[in-house]
């Protein structure tokens, strides 16, 4: 039995053994965003779209059912993946179940793009031990398209050299305004000259850099990771739903901490809802929290733009220039 001097040795090994681990590289993949990402080939009515649920369990039937309508209306061919209605706890089937899905429909060389049914969580479980499956030589890549949970897929989709679009969900879409859909509708369709998005500024100054949105839990928890995609000269555009002040602290702290605002050039806020403080517990608000985290970076920052959660959600693609102008408070895409 050690003593105390003895344990406290011990524990200094090995906590030294700890830090002094190799680092991992975590650059997997054939791109990252050092440089803008391909984006797919414009959509056309009757293409084939195929649904995937890789996140939470599908528990919004009919707003599911009004979003595929939408695409259909559209002259979409939009098919649903075997298991897209499936359970396993809050999860849509198991990660063997989930991943089939993604696995299928990428590999297939008639589905065009891939339409997530919803978020949750979920989507990071199908990253373990994942390489998207290899095109078929005249094969072109595909879109995906979806937010929230959907994050860790188009983080890692980007490791492809792949611009996925952080959009609408299949159970949020219909419930989107007309602008909104058709900004969507354009994008994928091969128009590049989408009007800015309008916000509030916050500071002032100009940035140009690689678009890189997310939902801030997931990308949190994505930093680290074969997912995390290359942080510099990139404007970071986030949101985020149902989280106290004290967790979106504790979240921008995590990427103070290890360096990741370090050669972020711009930071584009989305909506933030449902992130009221607790009943009855001191805090700060939302708003004191994001200015309090992100003031001092001394980057151009542009609140209130009109995407995230609870509201309308205005497509942002992965890995394309975009301008960040805290003069004006818009977010412009440079494609």
């Amino acid at each position: 039995m050690l003593n105390p001097s003895q344990r406290g040795d011990m524990m200094g090994l090995v906590f030294c053994k700890i830090v002094s681990r190799p680092a991992v590289n975590r650059s997997s993949g054939s791109s990252s965003l050092s440089a803008s990402l391909t984006i797919p080939p414009a959509l056309k009515p009757g293409d084939r779209l195929i649904a995937v649920a890789l996140s939470g369990t599908l528990r919004e039937r009919e707003a599911f059912m009004q979003g595929v309508a939408l695409w259909r209306q559209r002259g979409y061919k939009v098919e649903l993946a075997p298991g897209y209605d499936g359970r396993w706890g809050y999860l849509a089937g198991t990660d063997v179940q989930r991943r089939k899905q993604l696995q299928q429909a990428w590999s297939d060389p008639d589905c065009k793009g891939v339409l997530c049914v919803r978020g949750g969580y979920g989507a990071a479980r199908l990253l373990e031990d994942w390489e998207w499956p290899k095109l078929e030589p005249l094969s072109e890549p595909k879109w995906l398209i979806g937010f929230s949970d959907v994050t860790a897929l188009l983080w890692s989709l980007g490791h492809q050299g792949i611009s996925g679009v952080h959009g609408p969900l299949l159970t949020t879409i219909a419930s989107e305004p007309a602008w909104s859909i058709q900004r969507l509708f354009d994008w994928v369709e091969g128009k590049r000259d989408l009007a800015p998005l309008r916000g509030e500024s916050w500071r002032s100054g100009k940035a140009q850099g690689l678009l890189l949105p997310a939902n801030l839990t997931v990308g949190t928890h994505m930093l680290g990771t074969i997912a995390q995609p290359n942080l510099g000269d990139v404007i970071l555009a986030i949101e985020d739903v149902g989280e106290a002040p004290y967790r979106l602290d504790r979240m921008l702290t995590q990427w103070r901490m290890v360096g990741a605002f370090e050669k972020v050039v711009g930071v584009a806020l989305g909506r933030f809802s449902q992130c009221e403080a607790p009943v009855g517990i001191p805090s700060l608000d939302v708003v004191e929290v994001l200015r309090d985290r992100l003031a001092d970076l001394k980057i151009p920052i542009v609140a209130e733009l009109p995407f995230g959660h609870d509201g309308v959600n205005a497509c942002l693609p992965l890995g394309v220039k975009a301008r960040l102008d805290g003069d004006r408070g818009t977010l412009s895409l440079l494609v």
